[in-house]
């Protein structure tokens, strides 16, 4: 049962997520202005003291407090008809969207971003690690629209995937359990991410501010990274972070997708 029922935890979430980014900025090219001006050019008053006020709950909150059970990995492998990931919707408005999000073993959401929002992730079972990238504006003769024609990639790319490639920046990769802190994402920062299931199933909260609205800019946009080959002297140099990678905007995966399921914690109210 949750530890606190007459005002639960996920409530006061809620209602800390919609003091926090209530008015916080987001709609079409919210991204891109705020890119222009600093990052912290649209935020309002106190959002800082509120965005960590909200990071202190996040930090509480465990899968007991959602009445949701941790899973096991089943014995057999899991029929291909199955999703490998769920969506529990426990929230949402204008501003935010609240749920759960839960990854079978062995399951990924591949590299995603999130156009003009904040974003936050907070483990409640098992073992996720987290890839954060940014994309990289070109820059004239420092940083290129696409590679130089003497750049190499392994397999070689078709013409027309070469072209679209773009620059990016891989910030971190970082393994989160319960027992971590929330992952967050800004507009400027760490705004696009891979989610891996590390030796089991795994779930975590999720707070998007705003959610994703197509008709408003925010649709949700998937990638592959590719790195270039490189002479041996700087291959382990390669596995330092942060680096720059290439980023080819890409279909959703025919191997991933989500459905809904119920979600059985305490009720969330305005």
């Amino acid at each position: 049962m949750p530890r606190d029922n007459m005002a639960s935890l996920i409530q006061r979430i809620a209602r800390q997520a919609r003091l926090t980014f209530r008015g916080s900025g987001g709609g079409r090219g919210a991204s891109d202005r705020s890119a222009a001006s600093g990052p912290e050019a649209q935020m309002p008053p106190g959002f800082a003291d509120k965005l960590n006020e909200l990071k202190r709950l996040l930090t509480q909150v465990r899968a007991e407090d959602l009445n949701i059970a941790p899973r096991k990995a089943p014995l057999q492998p899991l029929p291909p008809s199955l999703p490998p990931v769920t969506y529990m919707h426990i929230y949402e408005t204008d501003g935010f969207s609240l749920g759960v999000f839960l990854l079978k073993s062995g399951t990924s959401i591949p590299l995603h971003d999130h156009p003009g929002m904040h974003g936050m992730l907070k483990v409640l079972y098992g073992t996720l690690r987290i890839s954060c990238m940014d994309k990289l504006e070109a820059d004239g003769a420092h940083r290129p629209r696409g590679p130089p024609p003497e750049q190499q990639f392994e397999p070689p790319l078709p013409a027309r995937e070469r072209a679209a490639l773009r620059p990016g920046v891989l910030r971190s990769r970082a393994e989160y359990t319960e027992a971590s802190g929330p992952c967050v994402l800004t507009p400027q920062r760490d705004n696009l991410h891979q989610i891996d299931a590390v030796d089991g199933p795994a779930a975590f909260l999720d707070i998007l501010a705003p959610p994703y609205d197509p008709d408003d800019g925010r649709d949700c946009h998937y990638y592959r990274v590719l790195e270039p080959v490189r002479p041996p002297r700087k291959e382990a140099a390669s596995c330092e972070l942060p680096r720059e990678v290439w980023l080819l905007e890409t279909p959703q995966s025919d191997d991933f997708w989500c459905e809904g399921e119920p979600y059985p914690g305490p009720k969330v109210s305005a």
